[in-house]
């Protein structure tokens, strides 16, 4: 092999990633960006600042693509606040001149609700959830990431495209969010990336979205999961029997992790015909991901990162018989993949106690 095709190929390696994305976009004529269901500040902002970046760079049109409910109160201020436009899946309608990018996700992980036979162009990631990116012509997934808004500020970075304020308000959101929980999971990368956007985001707005009004059933969904969250060794699990948004199993369980006693925590909520799952751990190397994988198997899906993960099974039926078994089922199953020895699980907070004293 000559020299020069030798220099040629070393060139392409290490050409940066934001210059080979938006290379293959030229031969299209349109950009279209989906995210996962349910669409979090994360995904958001990332669709928001590959937009800008295309728009900025090679003048083609883009939308923005929503898949499912944005339910979670501080995510629908988000879309207010910062007027994100977002075009309801359902109404996904496209040609071989458009290109269709995955953010913030990954094809065939059992998130998405569009069809999966539509090609796609592009995938752009953080999450180290298995997704099948066979074909794909561009694929950047670096699980290392603690947000895939920060792979995004890189491509705006490299680029050199002015990032305005109301997009700096999303990337600084979107970064926050990922990063804010602990255990932290961030890279120089991220650190780097909020530090360059949050000096130009508007603070005013930020402070809105992250005190955003929330409804009542929040407050019903939290006092239901506080009267049935049980300890079993170094694992607590939350059961909330009527699940308002998917979001805030997550919430509950970021704030239960925190409870001095335990090293793991799983929030479970039923909502429609599904339990939705959010699992923490403060242990490093935990593999949270991999272990609710493990526990879910074939009855839905699950994945996520080393101390963060979530995922569903699906519900036989809406039957308080039918979810009491699938809740046993799936406590014996975590009991056995974190190597605790079945016991009876002790309360967290005994309400009625509380209560009692407090009359008397």
């Amino acid at each position: 092999m000559s020299r020069s095709r030798n220099n040629g190929r070393l060139l392409e390696k290490t050409k940066r990633r934001s210059d080979q994305f938006l290379n293959g976009l030229t031969a299209y004529e349109s950009v279209t960006l989906v995210s996962h269901v349910n669409p979090d500040p994360d995904s958001l902002a990332s669709m928001l600042g590959l937009a800008h970046l295309v728009e900025r760079r090679l003048s083609l049109p883009t939308r923005m693509m929503c898949d499912g409910m944005i339910s979670r109160a501080e995510n629908r201020a988000m879309v207010e606040l910062l007027d994100i436009n977002l075009i309801p899946i359902e109404e996904l309608e496209r040609n071989d001149a458009d290109a269709l990018v995955m953010v913030d996700s990954q094809p065939k992980t059992g998130r998405h609700t569009f069809d999966p036979t539509h090609p796609l162009y592009a995938v752009i990631d953080h999450h180290d959830t298995p997704g099948d990116l066979t074909g794909v012509p561009f694929v950047d997934v670096r699980q290392s990431m603690g947000a895939t808004c920060s792979v995004v500020t890189s491509y705006l970075l490299e680029q050199e495209v002015d990032i305005p304020v109301r997009l700096a308000t999303a990337l600084t959101y979107g970064i926050e969010t990922e990063l804010s929980g602990y255990p932290r999971n961030a890279t120089p990368v991220d650190d780097g990336a909020l530090l360059c956007v949050y000096p130009l985001a508007d603070k005013e707005l930020l402070a809105q979205i992250r005190n955003a009004r929330l409804p009542q059933n929040y407050f019903e969904a939290v006092l239901q999961a506080m009267q049935s969250t049980f300890i079993y060794d170094r694992l607590l699990i939350s059961w909330v029997y009527d699940l308002p948004a998917p979001e805030l199993a997550a919430e509950i369980v970021d704030f239960m992790i925190r409870y001095e006693a335990v090293d793991w925590a799983l929030c479970a909520g039923v909502m429609g015909q599904k339990l939705i799952l959010s699992f923490r751990s403060v242990k490093a190397g935990a593999q949270a991901g991999d272990v609710l994988r493990q526990v879910v198997g074939n009855k839905g899906k699950a994945g996520g990162h080393d101390r963060r993960a979530g995922g569903y099974i699906d519900l036989p039926s809406a039957s308080s018989s039918a979810i009491d078994e699938v809740q046993s089922e799936l406590r014996r199953r975590l009991l056995k993949a974190l190597h605790i020895d079945e016991c009876r699980g002790r309360r967290l907070v005994k309400l009625r106690e509380m209560l009692s004293n407090l009359q008397s």
